[in-house]
């Protein structure tokens, strides 16, 4: 109950912060024109042996594609509601590296959102993306992100700001030219929010593990190989693992991949991981419990 309450107020502060100029009862279509790429030629990111000459049509130069979770056990932010998804990993981000593995970060400043941004960017102190969210009627998409993309000691719009203006201007396929002359003002952000979450989809970590015999616990260990061999018999890839407290506890996954065709809507083709596991191929790894007051269900109605 305390969970839905908060989403309902959190909806409500949003709403007020729409702009009358639009209409929250319309959904509004937030899917870029890519009607130029059907003349070029389809390829795998970071695959191409001629320039691509349309960057709309194929991330480019971020070509090497990161689906990011986290395994969190508390959320810091319990007492206002924010808990994570029982069940679940949650959404850390969508990363476009470029193909020799480096990247860049918060390349557009005309839209940096990011209420606390690395140093030497100027932090934003507009209304939140969650607003933005609103704008185009989309109360199903901040549903879905209030349940399953959390954060850690803020609030989750400051996340979610975090993540597109680091990442997703750096993502050639959420350019604001992709979506040509009806573009509307945040368009590309609610485009991006929506690509995380199917590349999300592609990725259900907490069940590829536990249909695996490895499951949360505070009593049971697990090793490095079983938890990474246990994934790639899913997925035909070694994802990237990260672990804390000298490498014995599991907090991180990445999964890497090739795009064929754009961020938003093309086939990703699973790689091995660039980045070397900083998880102890030596000691047990801890996979904890959460906290019971830190998660809550979110595969039911309210």
């Amino acid at each position: 109950m305390q969970s839905t309450l908060s989403f309902l107020a959190l909806l409500v502060s949003a709403v007020s912060a729409v702009p009358d100029t639009r209409s929250f009862s319309l959904v509004a279509d937030t899917f870029p024109d890519f009607s130029a790429c059907l003349s070029q030629p389809s390829v795998y990111s970071c695959e191409n042996t001629t320039q691509i000459a349309n960057t709309c049509c194929s991330p480019t130069p971020g070509g090497l594609v990161l689906q990011t979770q986290f395994w969190s056990t508390w959320t810091g932010l319990e007492k206002q509601g924010q808990r994570l998804p029982k069940g679940s990993w949650t959404i850390h981000g969508l990363w476009p590296d470029n193909c020799d593995g480096s990247f860049a970060q918060y390349c557009d400043a005309s839209r940096q959102y990011d209420p606390a941004p690395a140093a030497g960017v100027t932090p934003y102190t507009g209304p939140g993306v969650d607003s933005f969210i609103l704008e185009f009627g989309r109360v199903d998409l901040l549903d879905y992100m209030s349940k399953y993309w959390i954060n850690q000691g803020a609030p989750n719009k400051d996340f979610w700001a975090h993540e597109f203006s680091k990442h997703a201007t750096c993502t050639s396929t959420f350019d604001v030219a992709c979506y040509g002359s009806s573009y509307k003002e945040h368009q590309d952000v609610i485009n991006f929010f929506d690509a995380v979450i199917r590349a999300f989809h592609q990725y259900p970590t907490y069940d590829l593990l536990a249909a695996g015999g490895i499951v949360p616990s505070n009593k049971t260990t697990y090793s490095l190989s079983q938890i990474q061999n246990t994934l790639k018999a899913q997925t035909a890839a070694l994802p990237y693992l990260g672990c804390t407290h000298n490498g014995t506890v599991l907090t991180e996954v990445w999964y890497f991949s090739h795009v064929y065709g754009t961020e938003q809507y093309g086939t990703y083709k699973t790689l091995d991981t660039t980045t070397a596991s900083t998880c102890s191929s030596t000691l047990p790894i801890w996979y904890y419990e959460r906290t019971p007051a830190s998660e809550h269900e979110v595969r039911t109605l309210p």
